[in-house]
Formats: structure tokens, C-alpha cells, sequence
């Protein structure tokens, strides 16, 4: 018989949702401190299911645990942030475009989009951001790839919201998805990959810029010669 893992209790399921919500909404903080006992009285549940949100928040990245200083939400500096952005660099596009390619519906998309636009308040809007880029580089046929993107997504967001709080930027990057979207409409595999691609490293050189001493940022790949697709050389 298989081995199935065994699904998160539904206390620790609500916690966990909730603390992350707070958390890549800007409730809670870079660097604030995560108590137990506080988190337990706040939801009305026993230490047990918050203790495991945290050890799951942990393995995603969002908090950080610490003998000595306990659990806080994970702090971004730049180092963080560019090691999150490269991940996607080196993935979104290429996913996007086989979204495209595949002629998946984009519904999901148009209607994060409308969302977007619609918000009443910064986190709102950033989620369904989140979403936008979800519904584009999940039907990419390769359901590692989306895992993958998946892996790093809550600490993009939280790349993100610091960010955003630093220096809002929403109207511009609302744009770009715009322009991205009209793209995979219209089945321009390689010109959607770029917007991508040009999307998150214009993102993240605004909010981290590169010092002097910094190696310059990544080039995309050229036309047809993606990361997930080049072929080794082999000397013969």
C-alpha cells in the first residue's frame, strides 16, 4: 500500500493560514517576535496546532527559528531578496511560456488582474498579485516546475510586501502585468516569457539595487534557447 501523508489538522490549517495572511499582508512584521502562548490566546486554540504552524512556516521560509531568540518573521535584506528573485529568474519564464504555448485558458489570470485593480487596501492587492502570477506559470505542464515556483512564492511575497512599503510601486507594476497578460492572449510565447522575465528583474533591482561591487544582473536567455530547454556540448 502507499504511503499517504497525513493532511494538517484543521486548527493548525486556520493558524497557519492566518499567521501567513499577517505576514505577507504586513500585519506582522520582519523581525517580530512569534510567542506561542500569545498566538494560542489570539485563536483560541492550545499551543499544539500554533507550535506546528510555525515549524510549517518555518520549513516555507516566513519565520525563523531560534534557540536563543525564539520564532520571528523572517527578515529581508538584499542578499534574500536576490537570492528568492534569481530562483525566479531562472523559472517563471520559462514556465510562462509553456503555459502560453499549451493554450491553457487564462481566466484565473484576468480575473486576479481584476482584482488587482479593484483593491481597497494594499494587501488585498498584493494577494491578488500573487495570484496573478500563479494562474500564469501553473499550467505550465510540469508539475514539478509549478511546485517548484510554488516553493518560493511566500518568500517573493514577502520580498514584496517590504518592498512595497519602502517604495509603492503599484501602478507600474500593474502595467507590466497588463502588457504580460496581453502577450499570452495573443500566444507570443517568447515576447510573454520576456515581459516575465523583465517584470521580476526590474522589480527587483528597484527595491535592491545592485552596489558597484555587485556582479551585474542576469541577461535573459536569447530567443529559443531557454535555461529548461539548452542542450549540453559534448566533445567528441
Amino acid at each position: 500500500m502507499a504511503f499517504a501523508p497525513s493532511p494538517i489538522p484543521s486548527r493548525t490549517q486556520y493558524v497557519l493560514e492566518a499567521i501567513k495572511h499577517d505576514i505577507l499582508t504586513g500585519g506582522l512584521r520582519p523581525g517580530q517576535a512569534l510567542v506561542e502562548t500569545e498566538l494560542a490566546a489570539r485563536f483560541g486554540v492550545s499551543k499544539t496546532p500554533v507550535r506546528e504552524a510555525l515549524k510549517t512556516l518555518a520549513g516555507s521560509g516566513l519565520v525563523v527559528m531560534s534557540q536563543y531568540k525564539g520564532v520571528t518573521v523572517r527578515m529581508v535584506d538584499a542578499d534574500m531578496a536576490r537570492a528568492v528573485y534569481d530562483v525566479r529568474l531562472l523559472l517563471e519564464p520559462e514556465a510562462v511560456r509553456r503555459a502560453v504555448a499549451s493554450g491553457a485558458p487564462l481566466d484565473a489570470a484576468h480575473e486576479a488582474l481584476r482584482r488587482a485593480a479593484g483593491a481597497d487596501d494594499p494587501a488585498e492587492r498584493s494577494l491578488a498579485n500573487r495570484d496573478f502570477h500563479r494562474a500564469l506559470y501553473l499550467p505550465c505542464g510540469n508539475p514539478l516546475l509549478g511546485r517548484m515556483l510554488d516553493e518560493v512564492r511566500d518568500q517573493a511575497a514577502l520580498v514584496s510586501t517590504v518592498a512595497w512599503a519602502a517604495v509603492p510601486s503599484w501602478e507600474r507594476e500593474a502595467a507590466e502585468h497588463e502588457e504580460i497578460l496581453r502577450l499570452a492572449d495573443s500566444g507570443d510565447v517568447d515576447g510573454a516569457g520576456l515581459a516575465v522575465h523583465d517584470h521580476i528583474a526590474s522589480f527587483v533591482e528597484r527595491a535592491f539595487p545592485h552596489s558597484p561591487m555587485d556582479p551585474p544582473p542576469m541577461d535573459p536567455p536569447p530567443m529559443n534557447q531557454s535555461p529548461m530547454n539548452q542542450s549540453p556540448m559534448i566533445n567528441e
